[in-house]
C-alpha cells in the first residue's frame, strides 16, 4: 500500500472539486467551464513515474519551493517558474519522459495537454512506478497495471457531448477527500495533470481534469460529466490506498 498524503480540509476539497470540468454532469446547473479536479486543493504524496514503459515509470518531486523550468535543456533562459506545493497544496510532481545527463524532460501540468520542459535532475528527487492507469472511453472502463498484470477493472462515465474526456498521457497530481463522500465527487478525488479542451474555466477553477468516485453508480458507463472521469466509490477508494501521486494515467483515443 502506497503511503499518500490526502488533504481533508473541507475548503481545500471544496476548492478542488468546484473548479474541476468534468466532474459535474452538464444537466447539474454549474456554469462556467473547465474540468473536473482541477482547481482542487487534493494532494498526496510524491512519488513515481516518468515514462510510459510497459516495466515502469519515474516521478520527479520537486525539492524546494519552486522549480525553473525550460525549453530546451542546457538553456539558461527560464521558460516558466512553478511553485511548490502547487495551487492544490500538494507537493509538485512530474512525470518524467526522458533523461539528458543533468536533465530531465517532464511532462507539465500545464496547457495544452501533452506540454513538456526540462528540468534540472538536481531539483528534484527521483522515485519509480511499476503501476499506471488506462482509460478506454469507448469501452467505458479503467485498467489498473502492475507492469503487464492486471491488478483491476471497472467501469467509467467519461465527458459527454461538447465536453469529451480528451484523449492523451497524463498523471495524478494530488488526491483529495471531498467533504462529504456521498456527494457528487465520492470518496475520493485525484487531479490530473491535463485540461478541458473546451471549458477554459469551470466554477471559478482553470478547467483541470480530475478521476473521481460518484454517487450515481447508475451513471457508470455512459457520457455524462464536463470531461472527469467518474470510477465507483469502492475502485477510487482502492485507487487512493494502492496508487501514488504521479502514477501515469493513459486515456485511448
Amino acid at each position: 500500500m502506497r503511503q499518500v498524503k490526502i488533504h481533508t480540509g473541507v475548503l481545500l476539497a471544496a476548492g478542488l472539486i468546484a473548479g474541476s470540468a468534468g466532474c459535474g454532469s452538464p444537466g447539474d446547473g454549474r456554469s462556467g467551464g473547465g474540468p473536473p479536479d482541477a482547481d482542487r486543493p487534493a494532494a498526496a504524496g510524491p512519488q513515481q513515474p516518468g515514462r510510459q514503459r510497459q516495466g515502469g515509470a519515474e516521478i520527479a518531486t520537486v525539492r524546494g519551493r519552486a522549480i525553473a523550468v525550460h525549453r530546451r535543456k542546457s538553456d539558461g533562459a527560464v521558460w516558466k517558474t512553478l511553485s511548490s506545493p502547487n495551487e492544490m497544496g500538494a507537493t509538485r510532481v512530474f512525470l518524467v519522459d526522458a533523461k539528458d545527463g543533468g536533465w530531465l524532460r517532464v511532462l507539465l501540468p500545464i496547457r495544452p495537454n501533452g506540454s513538456t520542459g526540462w528540468v534540472k535532475a538536481s531539483d528534484v528527487t527521483l522515485s519509480s512506478t511499476s503501476h499506471r492507469v488506462e482509460i478506454d472511453p469507448k469501452a467505458f472502463t479503467f485498467t489498473v497495471f502492475d507492469g503487464d498484470t492486471v491488478l483491476r477493472t471497472g467501469r467509467v462515465a467519461t465527458g459527454e457531448g461538447g465536453t469529451p474526456t480528451p484523449p492523451g498521457r497524463f498523471y495524478f497530481t494530488e488526491l483529495v477527500r471531498p467533504p462529504n463522500p456521498d456527494g457528487d465527487y465520492g470518496a475520493y478525488a485525484f487531479g490530473l495533470s491535463g485540461f478541458s479542451p473546451t471549458l477554459k474555466t469551470f466554477a471559478g477553477g482553470p478547467g483541470q481534469l480530475a478521476v473521481h468516485g460518484t454517487n450515481k453508480a447508475s451513471a457508470l458507463g455512459r457520457k455524462v460529466s464536463h470531461g472527469c472521469v467518474r470510477v465507483g466509490n469502492d475502485d477510487i477508494t482502492w485507487m487512493a490506498k494502492n496508487l501514488a501521486i504521479g502514477t501515469p494515467v493513459v486515456v485511448k483515443k
